[in-house]
Order: structure tokens, then sequence, then C-alpha cells
């Protein structure tokens, strides 16, 4: 049977960790995987590390990392992601306001269904519905409509997934809101089911309107990862392409004009020609270095362009 971990950034949820761990405990009991907790100290600052510590001694298979500082949900998840020994990966937050109880049936779709990853829905949300559920909706819409993975709930941090996936998440900076794209990226089979939502208890919400910009920022780095991150050639050579020959245009337009004897210094059109000209080739420059940064990144550390789901060997 197969060893599910399930990972836990933490930061400032000291009166939400010994329920989460019971309740994590109480659900994989009525299954017959092996388990592990990994309980991810972000920085906090509330005795959360002290807790973890104390519940070690309680649960045997509880793993308790502690960061240096407060790097971010990001790289919580994935210290966590690298200690994980499952074969099947389970992301979640500390806040209770997930449910432990949905992971059974999500372990059970991600065999039914042979996908890589299963992610939840939140049904009936309990967050105040015009800080948290109207803005939530209209970046879910956003998120579709440009980067094209159909999921309903981007915000829901309840998933599953198989561990060569959750390994190669390559996650930093703040690109845990866009985990289902990121695992869309290496070839991965995604389906969404319904999971309860509970209010928070305690402590308080790390979310905010705030983020909103940091949010449309990162879709755009993942905008560019998703069409163009191995071949980034595709997009600057287009860009430069069409810049420089609109330049090229007005510039030989002043030329002829030049010819036929006409005063041409001091237009802003021909600056303008000049610009656009001069822009063209850099970013067809910034192409090339672009796409011989790839190639390093993937020749010198020996990666994979793509990724092997299952082969079928023929046995004579």
């Amino acid at each position: 049977m197969e060893k599910v971990s399930f990972v836990v950034p933490l930061f400032n949820e000291k009166e939400n960790i010994e329920s989460l761990c019971r309740s994590i405990s109480s659900a994989m009991e009525s299954t017959s995987y092996p388990y592990e907790m990994i309980l991810v100290n972000d920085g906090s600052s509330d005795g959360t590390w002290a807790e973890i510590s104390r519940l070690s001694g309680d649960y045997k298979n509880l793993l308790g990392i502690d960061l240096a500082t407060n790097y971010g949900q990001s790289s919580a998840l994935s210290a966590g992601i690298d200690q994980a020994s499952g074969e099947l990966i389970v992301m979640m937050d500390g806040d209770m306001q997930n449910d432990p109880a949905d992971v059974p049936m999500m372990l059970d779709t991600l065999k039914e269904k042979d996908c890589d990853v299963v992610s939840g829905e939140r049904i009936n949300r309990k967050d105040s519905a015009i800080s948290r559920r109207f803005p939530s909706r209209i970046a879910n819409f956003f998120i579709r409509m440009i980067t094209g993975v159909k999921l309903r709930d981007y915000g829901c941090a309840l998933r599953v997934f198989r561990s060569d996936i959750a390994k190669n998440l390559g996650l930093y900076g703040e690109l845990h809101r866009f985990i289902p794209v990121l695992a869309v990226l290496q070839g991965a089979c995604m389906e969404q089911v319904p999971v309860r939502h509970h209010s928070r208890k305690f402590g308080k919400s790390k979310y905010g309107i705030g983020r909103t910009f940091r949010v449309i920022s990162d879709l755009l780095l993942m905008v560019f990862f998703k069409r163009y991150q191995d071949r980034p050639i595709h997009l600057f050579g287009t860009l430069g392409i069409i810049t420089f020959g609109a330049g090229a245009i007005i510039d030989l337009y002043f030329f002829v004009l030049k010819l036929l004897g006409n005063d041409i210094w001091g237009k802003p059109l021909l600056l303008l020609g000049f610009l656009l000209t001069i822009g063209g080739i850099q970013i067809i420059t910034i192409g090339i270095f672009s796409e011989i940064l790839m190639r390093t990144y993937y020749e010198s550390q020996h990666k994979k362009p793509y990724r092997v789901k299952r082969t079928i060997v023929r046995e004579d």
C-alpha cells in the first residue's frame, strides 16, 4: 500500500495544531494507508514550533521542520515536499478550514480516475462574501481564461498529488497560488472534487485584498511558463520582429523623404522609428539569450523537457 505524506505549512497557528494532528489521524485510521504528518513552521512568533515539538511525543509519525525565518507559503511547502517519503502527497493549510476527513475520498478518486492530482473545490465557503469569496471568483475566472487550466476553485489548498509531480513543481516566491498550473505544465492529469470548508476558529487569516497585485504579477509569469518556458525565442523573437519591422518601415519612409529633398530632422516620428528599430534588436537579443539559458538549464542539470507517465514493455 502506498504511503501518504501530509505536508502542512504553519505560520502562527499554535491553537490549531493539536486539532489538526487529531483530525488527520482520525481520517487516516479509517484507511489502510500508512501515513506521515510533516508540519513546517514558517518562522512563527506565537509558539508554533514549541507546540509541534510537544505533539511529536504523542504522534510518532509526525515530522517537524523549523525554518530559520518566514520564507512564505511556497518555500514552506517546498521544504515539506523535499522531506516527504510517501508516494502520495497531501497539501493542506493548517488553519483547520480544510477538513482532513475529505482526504480518503480524494485518495480513492486519484486511484479510480488514474490521475496525477486531485484538487478540492470548497463547497459552502465560510469566508466573507465581500472580502474573500467575490474577489476569489473573479480571480478564478481570469486564471481559467488566461492559463486554460479549467479549475473552478484555485484557492483551495487541499490537494492530493503523486510524488513525482509534487517534487518537481519548482515552488518558490508565491507560486503556491498557481500549483495546478505548475502541475499541468508537467503534463499532469487533474480531477476536482467537492470538499468541505469550515470557519476559522483560532488565529488570523494571512490573506487580504493587498495580495491582488502580486497575484496579477504571478499570473503573467504563469502565462509565460505555460506558453513559452521551453521556447522563449517564440515570444521575444515575434515581439522583436514586429517592433523592428515597424521601426524599419518608418525609417525607410523618412529615407525616401530625404532622397526627395525634404527636411526630416527633428520629427517625432523619426525618433520613434529609431527607437523601435533599436528596441526590436534588443528584444530579439533577449530571446536568443533566454533560449541559451533554457538549454543550459536542461543540459547542465540533465533535466528532461518531458515526463514519462507509463511505459509498456513487450516480453517475448
